[in-house]
């Protein structure tokens, strides 16, 4: 593989696994955690990101166990329990005792786990068009997770994600596309979240009263036109999380990094600068 590819960073051993992942900047460190979409890596989700706000923080983005360029491990079970533990472990393998997380839907679930599981580690949480709590599965995920493997349906895929079409690209959807198609890719992908699709919500649900419990201040962000996860997810997790604002972005899907990134920035560096 070319190290030309933007997605292909460090690498780690992180507990038994080898960890893909990003590392820039210096000072107190955030992490990033992706989405679920199709052909996803840490970079396609936050490299629009991690150049602004690597100016005041030590930024380090990884590949979750099963996504993008880290260990897909054959007959494994991917589950909550087993990202946590891929947090922790990566965590120390870095050496890095507490952090603030920031985590896109999936990501977001899984900020949320690990403050639940490990509230020392986690100084800060930012929630973004966030997973983590029950819902109903709306169209925008079931078709998100069904992806077959085709330009075309990376395409319709790719229009659910964002308000402003103009932003999908065919040049876009088919560079997805070829993520998508990597060796092993589409294969742990599509063991990830079988049909029914409503039980993986359920999967990366926390219980509301473990949410309640935590901590550690948190940033809701939300797109209002989110396609593909409920805008009022935002709106229950600022009623469970004591400690919590809430920003609702309009004219925005669910890739509010992507669509507003100058704007979420200076949002995240407020919030973090506490």
């Amino acid at each position: 593989m070319s190290n030309k590819n933007p997605s292909i960073g460090k690498t780690i051993k992180a507990g038994k696994y080898m960890v893909n992942y990003h590392d820039v900047g210096e000072g107190d460190v955030v992490f990033l955690i992706h989405g679920s979409g199709p052909g996803v890596t840490a970079y396609a989700n936050w490299g629009k990101v991690m150049p602004l706000l690597k100016e005041n923080k030590r930024v380090i983005a990884p590949d979750m166990l099963g996504f993008g360029y880290s260990e897909r491990p054959e007959g494994i079970k991917y589950t909550m329990d087993l990202w946590v533990q891929q947090m922790v472990d990566l965590m120390d393998a870095l050496d890095v005792d507490q952090a603030d997380i920031v985590g896109n839907s999936f990501g977001g679930a899984l900020a949320l786990s690990l403050a639940i599981k490990y509230p020392e580690r986690v100084r800060k949480i930012v929630l973004m068009g966030s997973m983590g709590i029950e819902f109903n599965l709306t169209y925008g995920l079931d078709r998100v997770w069904g992806y077959e493997a085709s330009v075309e349906f990376m395409r319709s895929v790719l229009d659910l994600f964002t308000y402003n079409k103009e932003m999908i690209t065919d040049e876009l959807a088919k560079i997805r596309y070829e993520a998508s198609v990597e060796p092993g890719f589409q294969e742990s992908f599509s063991s990830m979240f079988p049909y029914p699709r409503q039980s993986s919500v359920t999967m990366m649900a926390s219980d509301e009263e473990d949410i309640k419990k935590i901590k550690a201040p948190a940033l809701i962000v939300h797109g209002r036109d989110d396609l593909v996860i409920p805008v009022s997810n935002a709106y229950k997790l600022f009623d469970l999380l004591e400690d919590s604002q809430l920003h609702i972005f309009g004219k925005c899907g669910h890739w509010t990094q992507i669509e507003h990134t100058g704007d979420f920035c200076r949002l995240l560096d407020g919030f973090l600068a506490e």
